[in-house]
């Protein structure tokens, strides 16, 4: 947990950077690729992710050192070759992974998140999921068990293939040339991340390309068909913790509301958009007809809000970080009320973006969290008045403000969601 966390204290700032980067690009091209409030869901989402997997809050089924120990038919000296071969086999089972993923009604929950965004950005690539808390899919990696791969050559060359995913979510770049026949580009995931009906549920390779064209689920970018992005039944909140629950939700109501037990089982291995006949008709839900011209999610809001929402975006950024880099010396049930503190801070400053009176009770909640962890570490914010003279008082201050601004905008200055 401790080392993962340092990991991400070194990866998120490069993250941010290439944000930044790609932000700048865009307002010199004159190519609006960023919205703020999307911006700021999409970079949400990421947090509750990382401070997710850092606290371990996943269950793993079956680990792979389970398999490896069991299963391994050879022994293979450690390497750089086995490196290769360890980031080959994990693309080729993140391939199926992200298949399933959008195939089978059940699975697509953990990864609606990621396509939730209405734009294309760098940002949007942050999107990930915090309602994977099962890992069912370590199956997939087998095939590198039976080769005797280590446990932790897989350790090291997994967060290496992630990050790699990071810097194709982009519209800047466009052809490469011949850079498009082996390996994954901005304009092939543009294509992945598209509901234009020639373009839904292709293009699922991570790094390389061939397992489309070998497996028949390549699309080309057509210059005649502009992607258009998000999902076909549009979130509407710039809440993730929403947004990661809304398919389950209405596959559990599916199968409650259901006549039918056959239906009540099989709606969850179903492909991805299915429903019971008689739900369909009782219980109709909007789902995109004309995508080409669908309003996007927006909110209205005062340039004061504007700024607001942002900074609380950084704020709750800092005190992961801090949290990041201290949480060997904190202990741990202290650091899952943390932790709870967080994923209540993005639950508030999110809602209150979607002008619903839950981001005021959020911030309450958050509030209540704090004064408990300023109980639980002797009336002080975790040591970090010696990195910040008065740090403590900085930080009950900020929430004091925090809890006033809340009550403020949401009667005072309410944002108004639109679809524009």
């Amino acid at each position: 947990m401790e080392q993962y966390a340092q990991i991400l204290n070194y990866a998120i700032p490069f993250f941010l950077v290439f944000i930044a980067i790609e932000y700048s690009a865009s307002c010199f091209m004159d190519f609006k690729v960023n919205r703020l409030f999307d911006t700021i869901s999409s970079l949400s989402s990421g947090l509750t992710n990382v401070i997710k997997d850092v606290l371990g809050l996943s269950i793993v089924i079956v680990s792979y050192d389970w398999f490896v120990s069991h299963f391994a038919l050879i022994q293979i000296q450690t390497t750089w070759l086995l490196y290769v071969l360890a980031f080959i086999g994990i693309d080729f089972a993140g391939y199926w992974i992200h298949r399933w993923s959008h195939e089978i009604n059940l699975f697509w929950n953990r990864h609606v998140i990621h396509h939730s965004s209405e734009e294309y950005n760098l940002s949007c690539a942050l999107r990930q999921s915090v309602s994977e808390i099962f890992a069912i899919f370590t199956f997939t990696f087998i095939p590198l068990a039976l080769l005797g791969v280590p446990t932790p050559v897989i350790a090291v060359v997994g967060p290496i293939q992630l990050f790699a995913q990071f810097w194709y979510h982009t519209r800047l770049i466009g052809n490469m040339g011949v850079l498009e026949y082996f390996l994954v580009t901005p304009s092939h995931h543009r294509v992945h991340h598209a509901i234009n009906p020639i373009y839904m549920d292709k293009n699922y390779s991570q790094i390389f390309i061939i397992w489309d064209r070998l497996f028949g689920t390549f699309q080309k970018e057509l210059a005649s068909e502009p992607a258009v992005y998000g999902i076909n039944r549009a979130a509407h909140t710039w809440n993730p913790w929403i947004i990661n629950y809304q398919h389950l939700w209405l596959l559990f109501k599916d199968a409650w509301r259901t006549a039918s037990w056959w239906d009540k089982v099989r709606i969850w291995f179903m492909p991805t958009g299915w429903r019971p006949k008689d739900v369909e008709a009782m219980f109709p839900v909007s789902y995109t007809k004309d995508i080409y011209n669908r309003p996007k999610y927006e909110t209205q809001a005062s340039v004061f809000f504007q700024y607001w929402s942002f900074f609380q975006l950084v704020i709750t950024l800092l005190f992961m970080m801090f949290l990041f880099n201290n949480i060997g010396e904190i202990r741990f049930d202290i650091v899952l009320l943390y932790g709870a503190f967080l994923f209540v801070s993005v639950f508030a400053y999110t809602s209150l973006m979607d002008g619903d009176l839950a981001g005021v009770i959020a911030e309450l909640i958050r509030f209540g969290l704090a004064m408990l962890l300023f109980y639980f570490s002797d009336f002080t914010w975790f040591g970090i008045d010696a990195v910040i003279s008065g740090g403590s008082f900085i930080v009950l201050g900020y929430l004091i403000l925090s809890l006033t601004l809340s009550l403020f905008f949401y009667f005072g200055d309410r944002p108004v969601a639109v679809l524009e």
